[in-house]
């Protein structure tokens, strides 16, 4: 662009809809675009600690969630949030008017749709962005109010209210560009690793899962004979998972650890195959560095949404998953044991999630942002 752009932010509350933002910034800062951002969210939220870390401006508003099924338990919070909701799209326009942006862009949560609001009252183009395969109920009332529509998935289409699908472009999911970059050298260092079996990455996030946590346990000594573990199993999981009892011959095998950071491009580069979650966020990323996974949704989410992120990788071959809401043991060893027996099998799964992912994401949110902006006359500009 000719000359600076200005840029608002919203979204947040987790990292599947901070990470996206904030990696389309960074696409922007490595392409030279001239730009100015600002970051509406909420106080509570992933966006401000990110923000506050990377050193941008930042603005929180007060928002309420809107529930589909509400009931009887959160009858409070619901009679709260009837009233949060209005203050916050008060402090949404308050916000935008004073900053005056040339473009708005949303990554999703519900502190995003007082945002969108104010976009659309002061007339700046909204680019909305959905990471997953399901439109959420947030992003479904800003369709209506977006200038563009950018969606991660083609099977997102038919989520979308019928009158918003002509503006939607399917741009893929950012991811950090830095999980690219790995080197399976380094993770066999880092964890003494042995080229005589399969390595297994397994992740339940960075808070672990009870769940995920609970099913690995069990199946350790039949799995062991036949593979080797890193397992992020969460800060208050080490110690338990540390003391697992195992046969000598195998306990060198497993490597439990509280939390990866860093390393994880390294381990997704080694990892032959990951048993993970479906959320977005994750779906992204093993699609981008093309890796077969075994996921494990968690359910009950917002329009089950994790499950038919899995169900979407199973039907093109990238993935097998438990779509089971309570998922055994020996349904876990019973998807992982024939995948570790065929490497060619775990090949052809790679390539199948390869195919899905899209590297160039950031740039092409990014050139539709600029290409909004460039659309749009700005008033009183």
């Amino acid at each position: 662009m000719s000359r600076t752009l200005r840029l608002l932010i919203t979204g947040g509350g987790t990292g599947g809809h901070t990470y996206p933002a904030l990696t389309t910034l960074s696409a922007m800062q490595r392409r030279q675009v001239p730009h100015d951002v600002l970051w509406v969210g909420t106080s509570g939220g992933l966006e401000a600690k990110i923000t506050a870390e990377h050193g941008i401006p930042f603005k929180a508003i007060t928002t309420g969630k809107l529930r589909r099924r509400p009931n009887l338990r959160e009858l409070g919070t619901n009679i709260a949030d009837v009233f949060r909701i209005p203050v916050g799209v008060f402090q949404a326009i308050g916000h935008a008017a004073r900053y005056l942006p040339d473009v708005v862009l949303s990554t999703g949560g519900y502190v995003a749709v007082p945002i969108g609001v104010a976009a659309k009252l002061i007339r700046r183009p909204l680019v909305m962005h959905e990471q997953t395969t399901v439109v959420g109920l947030a992003n479904r009332i800003l369709s209506r109010l977006a200038t563009r529509i950018a969606l991660s998935h083609e099977s997102s289409l038919d989520y979308l209210p019928a009158s918003t699908r002509s503006k939607a472009v399917v741009t893929g999911n950012p991811i950090r560009p830095e999980l690219l970059q790995g080197n399976r050298a380094a993770a066999y260092d880092l964890f003494g690793l042995t080229f005589e079996v399969p390595l297994i990455y397994v992740t339940g996030g960075a808070q672990g899962s009870k769940q995920i946590n609970t099913l690995i346990q069990e199946i350790l000594p039949r799995l062991l004979p036949h593979a080797q573990i890193v397992h992020q199993c969460g800060p208050a999981w080490i110690e338990q998972m540390r003391s697992v009892e195992l046969p000598a011959e195998l306990a060198d095998r497993y490597h439990p650890v509280p939390y990866v950071g860093g390393e994880l491009p390294d381990l997704y580069a080694a990892a032959d195959v990951v048993i993970a979650r479906s959320g977005a966020g994750t779906v992204s990323e093993l699609t981008a560095i093309g890796k077969p996974s075994v996921l494990i949704p968690l359910i009950p989410t917002g329009g089950d949404e994790q499950r038919k992120n899995a169900s979407y990788l199973v039907s093109a071959g990238a993935a097998r998953a438990l779509l089971e809401p309570r998922p055994t043991a020996d349904m876990l060893l019973a998807e992982l044991m024939p995948l570790l027996a065929d490497p060619g099998r775990l090949a052809s799964m790679g390539e199948a999630a390869q195919k899905l992912g899209r590297l160039d994401a950031a740039d092409a949110l990014c050139d539709l942002l600029v290409q909004s902006v460039a659309s749009t006359t700005r008033p009183g500009g």
